[in-house]
């Protein structure tokens, strides 16, 4: 893409049929930067103005990278904008340091979803 007379590179590009839509993938060797939103948000405008056909859907992007960030993205609502950051990897982990991970991903689910509860009302007739 050649945008203001400067080159940009998006990794991948493939079209799914499904949804009818196209989809850009950016492949992060580190963990995910706040500035790779700007990045991605880029290259859906460019392929929406330049790319979209008739008929089809607005692009949607994926950045993938060695960690996500879960907060940064949780903040930033990139899915509001058709951007999903999902972590890759290059091996799987011990079976014990998996189930350690998937016990604190849940913890950490549960207490999230506790603290979003509203409190009962407290209503005395």
């Amino acid at each position: 893409m050649i945008i203001d007379g400067e080159d940009f590179y998006l990794d991948l590009l493939f079209y799914s049929r499904p949804l009818k839509r196209l989809v850009a993938i950016e492949l992060k060797i580190g963990r995910f930067h706040a500035s790779d939103e700007g990045q991605m948000r880029l290259y859906l405008k460019w392929l929406d103005r330049y790319e979209r056909q008739e008929g089809e859907e607005a692009p949607i992007g994926l950045i993938l990278c060695a960690e996500s960030m879960r907060e940064q993205v949780e903040l930033l609502e990139l899915h509001k904008d058709g951007i999903i950051v999902a972590e890759y990897w290059t091996s799987l982990p011990p079976k014990e340091d998996f189930e350690q991970k998937i016990r604190s991903i849940l913890s950490e689910v549960k207490e999230r979803a506790s603290m979003a509860q509203l409190p009962e009302s407290s209503e005395n007739t």
